[in-house]
């Protein structure tokens, strides 16, 4: 079969008209439309302010401190905390401007505002409500206390005890062997007073109750209160937090320090009484907290994702190579081994970005009866976004080679936080494998489509086409998991499952890129510019063919595609490239960061890292050493004129995509 022109697509020779209003559009779709100020505006004004421009060469105790001081100036722009709190969306919007600048503020924020605040927000006693003052007005930091030494991803068997005392009413906090010490939380004297939420046992006469949530004080302006002891952890890559191992020694609590609800509450005689006698259940619904987090996680390495590529994209703008003839120097933008691999990632940072609006507004907006399959949609994002944020970063860095390197350009650190982000409120695997398992047989795939024998008539490059393969590549693996789990060794489950997770973790795999798709292609469709639409378009195309060549023989064992869409694929892949490479700069200006931010980070404007450039600067005696002034030197002698395909200005305009 020949395969086609990609339908409908912007030729090179128009890159360079009327860039404006597709940048304009752009940025509109991608950051949440007319709730673009609300959700977004204000931190993006915020980070853009000096104050949270990198700062490298700080010690790690200082990075922290700085953390915590920024901590205390996003609580100064909020009018209301508890609406921040209570608002997913706008909670997501601050980890998503924030992440990139400061990883360690990034996790201050998901703990204090989301874990701490908004548990204690959902645990409110309507005949009392709790004085929150302290906490909204950050004279008190927030933390939250669940994993443990020895009990992780089993938190439903933490061993943390809190007895409960008859002759006060109130509670004994205790930690009962060394593995039962609170594990990584902030807990050090940093930052000034802290309260936590801790999960212990709850014991009545001597009954386990379950696992419940306690409001500790943990320190005061002095230091740590009696029976409370705090051991910092050993210091770990990335932007540091003061992550420490946390006991208590018979610490006492009021009565009040429970946080009680619907799930559970303690009557006058000690007994516990509940609307879901399950523990576990109760357990689950005393931290759900842990799901909006999920949304912050993914938010803060999205948003670094986003910051990594507007880098590497204006560095390849700017970084000069000889070209083919002597004498010629070109930007390395201008390589297909180049500007193709920034646009596959820039492909996958918006499927990742429309993935993860779709998903926030499920989880705003859901039913009570849709909560269980919802909760599974946001853990299956989280994962995948998350792994695709450090895919993206990695990339980057080594587009950007050893300058890359130097903290000061904004990349090293990415990576390692991202780290945190796919380990925090639930690592990525472990929540893969409990969807996986609820998806076997409690999920209906999505089989529509066309009839095997049809394949040979569709054209490759149909987004249309390319996205029913995507579904049929989910149930696929769900049929072979199936097939799995009813042929492994009766009376012994683990085995069962054993045998069926690999098919199973490639079909949640599945669902997470046909999700992404359906949310970028919606996205494709509500653009009111052709150029835009087409762009998006072009970009879903690539989003969704760079990574069919690694299933290319399921689908065609199955008759899905032909032996001529197999042949045909890297040909679709190079002409999709080439019909967006001149609108690079262009995709990766639409993620609208600050220019006060990047004009803090040197190899984004064609310089050297801060501090290598006073070197490289000092007078040595000879002026040839001395770095140009120009970030984009024009031809030398026997040079040939070229025009970078990045543009470098803040702001496009028809002169700055030059094309090709």
């Amino acid at each position: 079969m020949k395969p086609p022109q990609a339908p409908g697509t912007i030729g090179a020779a128009d890159a360079h008209r009327g860039t404006e209003p597709t940048l304009r559009e752009l940025t509109y779709i991608l950051f949440d439309r007319d709730d673009r100020g609300r959700l977004h505006g204000v931190w993006r004004d915020l980070i853009a302010h000096e104050s949270f421009h990198h700062r490298p060469g700080l010690s790690a105790q200082e990075r922290t401190a700085l953390s915590y001081a920024r901590l205390q100036q996003v609580n100064a722009a909020l009018g209301d905390p508890r609406e921040l709190t209570l608002d997913p969306r706008k909670l997501a919007g601050l980890h998503e401007w924030t992440g990139f600048l400061d990883g360690g503020l990034c996790t201050l924020e998901s703990i204090h505002y989301n874990l701490f605040l908004g548990s204690l927000l959902d645990h409110q006693d309507p005949a009392g409500p709790r004085d929150l003052t302290d906490y909204t007005s950050m004279r008190r930091t927030g933390t939250f206390l669940c994993t443990e030494l020895e009990h992780g991803n089993d938190a439903a068997l933490l061993e943390t005890t809190a007895a409960h005392d008859r002759a006060t009413g109130g509670f004994v906090l205790h930690t009962p062997n060394p593995g039962a010490q609170k594990f990584m939380p902030n807990t050090s004297t940093t930052g000034g007073p802290k309260s936590a939420l801790v999960a212990a046992r709850l014991l009545t006469d001597g009954q386990d109750q379950g696992v419940c949530l306690f409001l500790v004080p943990l320190s005061d302006e002095f230091g740590h209160l009696p029976g409370i002891h705090v051991r910092r952890l050993p210091a770990r890559p990335g932007t540091p937090v003061d992550h420490c191992v946390t006991a208590f020694d018979q610490v006492r609590l009021p009565r009040e320090a429970l946080l009680e609800g619907p799930h559970g509450r303690l009557g006058a005689d000690g007994t516990l009484v509940s609307g879901l006698g399950n523990p576990r259940r109760r357990f689950l619904q005393t931290i759900s907290r842990v799901t909006t987090g999920k949304l912050c996680m993914s938010a803060g390495t999205l948003g670094m994702a986003r910051a990594a590529l507007s880098i590497a994209v204006r560095h390849s703008g700017t970084r000069l190579i000889a070209g083919a003839k002597a004498g010629l120097r070109i930007p390395i933008a201008d390589h297909r081994s180049h500007h193709g691999r920034l646009l596959g990632s820039l492909a996958t940072a918006y499927a990742m970005t429309f993935l993860h609006r779709s998903v926030v507004d499920r989880w705003t907006c859901h039913a009570p009866g849709e909560r269980e399959e919802t909760e599974r949609l946001v853990a299956i994002a989280k994962g995948w976004i998350t792994w695709q944020a450090r895919a993206i970063v990695v990339e980057c860095r080594e587009r950007c080679g050893a300058h890359g390197l130097f903290s000061h350009n904004g990349l090293s650190d990415l990576a390692s936080n991202i780290e945190g982000g796919i380990t925090a409120e639930g690592d990525n695997l472990v929540i893969w494998v409990k969807a996986a398992s609820e998806m076997v047989f409690g999920h209906v795939v999505d089989r529509g489509g066309h009839q095997p024998h049809a394949a040979e008539e569709r054209p490759l490059e149909d987004l249309s086409y390319l996205r029913e393969l995507y579904a049929h590549l989910e149930a696929i693996w769900q049929d072979r998991a199936r097939t799995a789990m009813r042929q492994g060794r009766r009376g012994d489950p683990l085995a069962r499952w054993n045998s069926a997770s690999a098919s199973g973790l490639e079909m949640v795999a599945a669902h997470a890129r046909l999700q992404a798709a359906d949310a970028f292609l919606a996205a494709a469709a509500s653009a009111a510019e052709p150029r835009t639409r087409l762009l998006l378009e072009d970009l879903c195309r690539l989003f969704l063919l760079q990574e069919l060549g690694r299933h290319t023989g399921d689908l065609l064992s199955e008759g899905r595609l032909t032996p001529g869409h197999v042949r045909g694929l890297q040909g679709a892949v190079d002409r999709t490239v080439e019909n967006l490479a001149p609108h690079l700069a262009l995709l990766a200006e639409a993620f609208d960061l600050p220019e006060e931010y990047l004009k803090s980070v040197p190899i984004a404007q064609g310089r050297h890292a801060v501090g290598l450039d006073e070197f490289l600067s000092h007078d040595t005696g000879h002026d040839i050493w001395a770095p140009q002034a120009s970030a984009s030197p024009g031809p030398g002698p026997g040079e040939q004129g070229h025009s970078p395909l990045p543009a470098l200005s803040p702001r496009l305009s028809a002169d700055t995509v030059p094309g090709r």
